[in-house]
């Protein structure tokens, strides 16, 4: 099965509804791993789609972010299913963003004779991410699952406020449960609900690698409005990255997923170990001018990044 959609949660529900709508026996369920592709996969993943003990149990091997594998791993994939085993239900997911209203399939899967079989035999599900008119259903059919239902007004109130994510329309949804005792959601208690997105500290740091300099501005403001110190998680992660450019640049060969490895390298060459250097003792000043007491966490968050700004857009 490859599953075709953005939106992590509509994805596993879509995976949930599938494994029980197709038991494995009668009586039985299937017992569900995840695996990503972010990462290369582990042996045990090889071993449960392509071994079959005379005990085996029904197994559905859910690989999220299969988009990201490497080619030659796809390679694997397509060799291990051309003898699929009975009590193993295998789903790929693919979850890129879509162009055009369609799904971005990677070219060197679309060659895959296991995907061109599964387009066949209709084994592909799709979906796109929610849009306007997709979050009112869902937010309507989230509250339903929960026992909730809407006063006149409260769905409009609530779908105004709401982000195009199914995984946070039922976290709120959730959350309004345990104010509405008798299950009746009013337009006041709809209005309450104020979405903040979530801080990602891995796209912040694409944003100040890439150059991005208003971008990351915004984000930073946004942030210290929420009152989040920011600092010292983005001292740590860049640390790490720090280290792993040093490697690159003096000829080693850290390990790096085959999606980002291209980017790092070029980001170490054009940096140069005087860059490297600069970006350390930018790093260090930072937590020096903390501990020290010479300035607030928030005044050493817009130091560093001015210096990152310097860095990177050199």
């Amino acid at each position: 099965m490859f599953c075709l959609c953005p939106d992590g949660r509509l994805l596993r529900n879509a995976v949930g509804e599938h494994l029980a709508a197709c038991p494995p026996l009668p009586e039985t369920i299937w017992t569900s791993r995840v695996f990503w592709g972010d990462e290369e996969l582990p042996a045990a993943f090889w071993e449960a789609l392509t071994l079959q003990g005379l005990f085996a149990a029904p197994q559905a091997l859910v690989v999220r972010n299969a988009h990201n594998l490497p080619a030659e791993t796809w390679r694997r994939i397509n060799v291990a299913l051309a003898a699929p085993g009975a009590l193993t239900w295998p789903f790929l997911c693919l979850e890129g963003d879509w162009e055009k209203g369609q799904p971005k399939v990677p070219a060197h899967v679309k060659k895959l004779r296991c995907f061109t079989h599964a387009a066949t035999q209709k084994w592909i599900w799709q979906q796109p991410a929610l849009n306007a008119q997709g979050v009112r259903r869902y937010a309507a059919d989230a509250a339903r699952r929960l026992g909730l239902r809407f006063a006149p007004g409260a769905l409009e109130a609530l779908t105004a406020v709401l982000p195009p994510d199914a995984a946070v329309i039922d976290n709120e949804l959730a959350k309004l449960a345990l104010f509405a005792g008798d299950g009746a959601i009013s337009p006041e208690q709809a209005a309450c609900v104020e979405h903040v997105p979530a801080f990602d500290i891995f796209a912040f740091l694409r944003q100040v690698q890439g150059g991005n300099t208003a971008t990351m501005w915004r984000t930073l403001l946004r942030e210290e409005r929420q009152g989040d110190d920011l600092i010292f998680p983005l001292l740590g992660l860049l640390q790490r990255e720090a280290r792993l450019l040093w490697q690159l640049r003096a000829g080693e060969s850290p390990s790096l997923h085959p999606a980002s490895a291209a980017a790092k390298r070029e980001a170490a060459v054009r940096l140069g170990f005087t860059g490297l250097a600069a970006l350390w003792e930018a790093m260090y000043t930072a937590e020096l001018t903390i501990k020290s007491g010479a300035r607030t966490p928030g005044q050493a968050l817009n130091a560093l990044l001015g210096d990152l700004t310097r860095i990177f857009g050199r």
